[in-house]
């Protein structure tokens, strides 16, 4: 299954492009061999649309652009359900055993997601219900993939 992740805002240089970059350069060296393969980042730029409805349309419609069709749906949200990292894990290996080809992490802009675009997501997930900078929310996203990949393949990175 091929992971993407497409977010609205650009990361800039930094301690946090850095840790995400170490945590997705690991992902795509340990998550071939579990049939998750990280197939890169989307970054576009946040909507200037007047409205918060507006740009929040705006964006789900650049965050979906340049994604496969059937393309499933992770949605981030701090209203979303809350998993442990064991229950992360499990969904995506049961999204990859189900033959799900492609799988996207979407996260939105700072109005949020589109309600469309949330009710079209397989799963809406939650980091936690503290709202956190993107920057922080893609390296946290980063490593908990990559975090799922050592669970799935009983490496000791993740310990309980």
């Amino acid at each position: 299954m091929r992971l993407t992740i497409a977010a609205v805002g650009r990361m800039k240089a930094g301690p946090e492009r850095e840790l995400a970059d170490r945590y997705l350069g690991r992902l795509g060296k340990s998550g071939g061999s579990l049939g998750l393969d990280y197939a890169g980042l989307s970054e576009y730029p946040e909507s200037r649309a007047a409205g918060v409805a507006e740009r929040k349309r705006d964006e789900a419609a650049r965050l979906t652009s340049g994604l496969a069709d059937k393309t499933v749906l992770i949605a981030l949200d701090e209203t979303g359900k809350l998993l442990s990292s064991e229950g992360f894990a499990t969904e995506l290996a049961q999204l990859r055993d189900e033959g799900v080809r492609d799988l996207a992490l979407i996260i939105g802009g700072p109005d949020g997601l589109d309600p469309a675009l949330r009710e079209s997501a397989r799963l809406v997930l939650s980091l936690g219900r503290m709202t956190f900078p993107h920057q922080i929310a893609r390296m946290l996203i980063a490593e908990q993939i990559y975090r799922a990949t050592t669970i799935l393949s009983g490496h000791p990175y993740h310990r309980v």
